[in-house]
């Protein structure tokens, strides 16, 4: 091999350890598990439960590794300025972390984070995100960061997984805007 290709080589098996859209694990058309799971909204618990929020409309379920961590942090603040995005289409947005878990009230609520705009759950042991097929690879007992649009129906509707949170909530928003208007209506 010429020194160009080992790198070329090396470069895509390098990119290929991260996680990227295709590599989200639950397949668009799959049911999505249920669960029902300890959540705050700007500091206050309640129990998030998917079935009950599925009722009202289509769900963005993302998981993320921990709370105060700086791409967490990024992402949680990016879903907070676009809440009103996902609302105006009638959509739920839930954060799950099963990182952490001592920090989510304070993270639901401050301001360069959820500022207090959507919940965010408590997935002890990463059960839940080992339902959805997302467990960070470097620490076991954490969520990837893998968001998911589930239907009304509460199938998969979308699925997209990377490291980076730059780009859920728009691949999130434009899987919600093609969804078809009935499943998006109350």
């Amino acid at each position: 091999m010429k020194p160009l290709t080992i790198l070329a080589a090396a470069a895509a098996i390098t990119l290929g350890a991260f996680s990227t859209a295709s590599q989200a694990e639950l397949k668009v058309g799959a049911q999505a598990p249920e669960f029902s799971l300890p959540a705050w909204l700007a500091g206050k618990p309640f129990t998030f439960d998917l079935d009950a929020a599925l009722k009202k409309g289509p769900v963005v379920v993302y998981f993320f590794p921990a709370p105060h961590t700086s791409g967490c942090n990024v992402e949680a603040h990016l879903f907070s300025e676009s809440i009103d995005q996902f609302k105006a289409l009638n959509a739920t947005v839930i954060g799950v972390t099963a990182g952490n878990l001592d920090q989510i009230s304070d993270f639901s609520k401050e301001t360069d984070h959820c500022s207090g705009k959507f919940a965010v759950a408590a997935d002890k042991g990463a059960a839940i995100a080992k339902e959805y097929d997302s467990i960070l690879t470097m620490k076991h007992d954490w969520s990837n960061r893998t968001s998911y649009l589930i239907d009304q129906s509460g199938k998969v509707a979308a699925a997209y997984s990377a490291l980076s949170p730059k780009d859920h909530v728009s691949e999130m928003l434009a899987a919600l805007k093609a969804l078809p208007h009935e499943k998006a209506a109350h």
